[in-house]
């Protein structure tokens, strides 16, 4: 079981979520995970001074990201950090990104990923109405790095509903993509299994859904339906609500015997934009 992805019900209290995420990595590692993920705002959820945490964390004076590398070393694990707020590097006045980092089992960071869509629109629950960019700054690069479980794309979820971003990876040479998430209970009933099933099956990769799921502050309500879903379209694991870990193993011969047998990736054709026919 190489793989691991990690389901939280996150709160505001930035200590006690990395408790409750280092007993869940923990049991990662012991079962054999070699790369796990966990979800989107992991260590603080619903807080509103994520200018100040994101500040904090990039000046070295945060939490965050010296447990992330001690958590590293000490349980040799890869560790997708679903989302922190981080400022761009060696700016740490400026505004945060949504961003996830990849760290490696000697708990050095090796890539960042600063989330490309944010979640600007109008939901039918009991919030409402969502703003991510009124604490966030727009990603602008595309983000593949190679780990001992194969090539990982970085994605963030709303980035789901994108599915050029998917391709763009897979064509970066992806056999991974991780997508963090925080889906509304309303958006995530509708659309998430049908998504994060149709970036698998496109891409022809393993797809590592890590969600958030329960009630968290605010009374704000997110889906959960962690799962890792193969290059098939297969769902392998997969957990409704509360706190979960979720393993599987990449099967890297039954991924090549796919892409060989449906070369989607060499049969993809490109057409010029015209004027539409009117009939």
């Amino acid at each position: 079981m190489n793989l691991a992805v990690i389901q939280l019900v996150s709160q505001d209290d930035v200590l006690a979520n990395l408790v409750q995420a280092r007993r869940l990595l923990e049991q990662a590692a012991a079962g054999g995970a070699r790369l796990a993920l966990l979800p989107e705002n992991f260590a603080a959820m619903g807080r509103r001074d994520l200018a100040a945490l994101g500040r904090s964390e990039a000046l070295g004076e945060g939490p965050i990201l010296p447990w992330l590398k001690q958590t590293a070393r000490d349980l040799r694990l890869w560790i997708v950090a679903g989302t922190i707020p981080l400022p761009p590097d060696g700016q740490p006045e400026a505004k945060a990104h949504a961003c996830s980092l990849l760290f490696d089992e000697y708990g050095e960071r090796v890539a960042r990923y600063d989330k490309l869509h944010l979640f600007d629109v109008d939901v039918a629950d009991s919030r409402g109405r969502y703003r991510e960019s009124d604490d966030y700054a727009h990603g602008g690069q595309l983000v593949v790095a190679d780990t001992p479980v194969g090539r990982l794309g970085l994605t963030v979820c709303y980035d789901l509903r994108f599915p050029e971003l998917y391709g763009a990876l897979r064509e970066a040479g992806a056999e991974l993509i991780s997508a963090p998430s925080a889906f509304t209970a309303v958006t995530g009933a509708a659309h998430w299994q049908v998504l994060i099933r149709a970036r698998a099956i496109e891409t022809q990769c393993y797809l590592l859904a890590a969600g958030q799921g329960g009630v968290h502050p605010g009374g704000r309500e997110t889906f959960g339906h962690s799962a890792i879903v193969d290059p098939w379209g297969r769902v392998l694991a997969e957990q409704a609500q509360g706190e979960a870990l979720l393993l599987a193993t990449r099967d890297s011969a039954e991924q090549a015997a796919i892409r060989q047998r449906m070369p989607v990736a060499r049969h993809k054709r490109f057409f010029a934009a015209a004027e539409p026919r009117v009939c």
